[in-house]
């Protein structure tokens, strides 16, 4: 695949970075901007030294995660929701109608494997827009500062997403024999 070629899935995967990219990181944005606008980019424009940013966490030790786990909330969503063929299917020729009606079946079946298998709850109870301190020692893994980040806690600011916390799954026992590789299986019909 070249550079100008990206898979409708390469795309989503793209944006999302992206997005959240420009999100956390303001001169980033800025070159987004200026290449939107057309304006070169390889040229940043000369700023002011940058504040001290807040110290990061230490990298944790990272864990070999089993896909097996993934691959049966695949076969989940698959089986509940037709999530893969919904997002291996090309959009492009469907009116926006037909694809709403299709997210919604989507959107339904996915809720209802969500809350079959998992309890998640907020992160934070606070309602988003809320006015939140984060003391000194808060859980970085549980909250994410965006914006100005600078010095140290406590930090205050406004509550953009409650995030989500899963604290029960239950997901289906498997066969020693079960390929989990297989998240559906072909269907022939005689």
């Amino acid at each position: 695949m070249t550079d100008s070629n990206v898979s409708f899935l390469g795309r989503i995967s793209l944006a999302v970075g992206t997005f959240f990219s420009i999100l956390g990181d303001g001169e980033f944005a800025a070159r987004v901007q200026r290449l939107r606008s057309g304006a070169p980019v390889t040229q940043a424009p000369v700023a002011a030294p940058a504040p001290t940013p807040a110290p990061q966490p230490a990298a944790p030790a990272l864990k070999q995660a089993s896909p097996d786990a993934a691959l049966q909330l695949l076969g989940l969503l698959q089986r509940d929701a037709r999530f893969i063929d919904f997002v291996e299917e090309d959009v492009a020729g469907y009116s926006d109608a037909d694809i709403g009606a299709a997210a919604r079946v989507v959107h339904g079946g996915c809720r209802t494997v969500l809350r079959e298998h998992f309890t998640i709850r907020p992160v934070r109870e606070e309602a988003e827009g809320s006015r939140v301190t984060l003391p000194e020692g808060f859980d970085a893994t549980a909250v994410r500062l965006t914006g100005n980040v600078v010095g140290k806690a406590p930090f205050t600011g406004s509550l953009s997403h409650r995030g989500w916390r899963v604290d029960d799954v239950r997901l289906p026992k498997l066969a020693a024999s079960h390929d989990a590789s297989v998240i559906a299986a072909a269907e022939v019909e005689l």
